[in-house]
C-alpha cells in the first residue's frame, strides 16, 4: 500500500522498508504483537496540544510520555494530548495511522531519548496497518526532531 507518508519519503530520499499487518485494532503494541517485533521498537505518534499549536511526541510502544516533561523540553507552559480529531484534522491522517511524515502540517517532533537509543525504528506511514522501518538518524534527520528525556519514570 502507498500512503501519502510513503510517497513523502521516497521524495526525501529515505532508506526505509514498508511492513504491513492487518489492522484489525490500533495501538503499537498490537502492531508490534502483529507484526512479531519487540513493542520498545515499534514508535508511538501522539499529537499534543500546547500553547501556541500541535506537537507531535514519539515514543516507544512500551512507554508512556510525561507532559510535564514534554512542557519543559518545548518551553510551554501546558501540554495536553489533542483530542482525535484535532490530531486527524492536523496530520490528515486516521488515529491508528498517524505519523510525522507528510502530514498535512509540519509541526515540531520531539523523540524520546531512550527511544533513541535503538538502530533501528517502526512507526507509521499514514495508514493503519501500514508502516516503515528505518533507521533511528533517519527518522531525527528527516523530522528534524529534538531528542529527549519526554518518558514518565525516566
Amino acid at each position: 500500500m502507498t500512503t501519502r507518508g510513503i510517497e513523502w519519503l521516497k521524495t526525501a530520499g529515505a532508506r526505509f522498508t514498508v511492513l504491513s499487518y492487518r489492522s484489525e485494532k490500533t495501538g503499537a503494541e498490537y502492531a508490534a504483537h502483529a507484526l512479531g517485533i519487540p513493542a520498545r521498537a515499534v514508535v508511538k505518534s501522539l499529537v499534543f496540544h500546547f500553547d501556541s499549536g500541535f506537537m507531535f511526541a514519539l515514543i516507544d510502544g512500551a512507554g508512556r510520555v510525561s507532559t510535564k516533561k514534554l512542557a519543559r523540553v518545548c518551553g510551554c507552559k501546558r501540554v495536553s494530548p489533542a483530542a482525535p480529531h484535532d490530531a486527524e484534522r492536523v496530520t490528515g491522517y486516521q488515529v491508528g495511522g498517524i505519523g510525522p511524515f507528510g502530514a498535512r502540517r509540519t509541526i515540531p517532533v520531539f523523540l524520546d531519548a531512550t527511544t533513541a537509543t535503538a538502530d533501528r525504528l517502526v512507526i507509521n506511514a499514514g495508514a493503519r496497518g501500514t508502516m516503515v522501518e528505518l533507521a533511528t538518524v533517519d527518522l531525527i534527520h528527516l523530522t528534524n526532531a529534538v531528542v529527549a528525556d519526554i518518558r514518565t519514570g525516566g
